[in-house]
């Protein structure tokens, strides 16, 4: 979700499991790729007057992902790397299934097709309110982009959408309190993947 940490909870778990002697590689969506930045890009500018239809929005994550997928996630996995991912195919379950209201049999299709067989060994879910995650984003020094911009409503769907994930694949997806100090949710992310690996 929007201000929960992710982005800096995948960088502090990629620097310890480098710190352990792990051939780690660290990558986010949309991007990780020339293409994949160009997509980002498309995806999170704010431009008065423009409008980008849900469909086309599912399908430049897909392509986004299936490019990383294919250019930098599966020859690290081949060589024994940890991938870090911030974000993943989950995302486009809950932002465009769940809180957008696309056909979720489409929505499974169309990512099934984009990471092909390479699915995720473990999702950490870093679970925070709506208002606090979106307070942290208030906080930062950029403007937000057209995601983070989406009403409140929005946003509730997409927490509940994750936490729906969570409850269909416990066994994937761990979750874990984002709210508090970033050394607590540190620890159980490392007691977590820890365990997995």
């Amino acid at each position: 979700m929007e201000g929960s940490g992710k982005s800096t909870q995948a960088h502090l778990l990629a620097a310890r499991l480098k710190a352990e002697g792990y051939d780690v590689l660290l990558t986010r969506e949309p991007g990780g790729t020339g293409i994949g930045e160009a997509v980002r890009r498309l995806l999170k500018r704010k431009k008065a007057g423009e409008y980008v239809c849900d469909e086309a929005e599912i399908l430049l994550f897909a392509a986004s992902r299936a490019q990383l997928v294919r250019e930098i996630i599966e020859p690290a996995l081949k060589r024994g790397a940890v991938v870090i991912s911030d974000r993943f195919a989950d995302s486009t379950a809950v932002y465009q299934g769940m809180a957008r209201g696309l056909d979720w049999k489409t929505v499974l299709s169309v990512n099934r097709f984009a990471i092909g067989g390479t699915d995720p060994d473990l999702t950490i879910l870093l679970d925070v309110d709506v208002n606090t995650g979106m307070g942290r984003v208030g906080t930062r020094n950029r403007k937000k982009d057209r995601i983070e911009s989406e009403g409140v409503g929005f946003h509730r769907k997409v927490r509940m959408g994750y936490l729906r994930l969570a409850k269909k694949w416990p066994g994937r997806i761990r979750i874990v309190k984002g709210s508090r100090g970033t050394e607590e949710v540190t620890a159980d992310v490392w007691r977590i993947v820890s365990d997995v690996i």
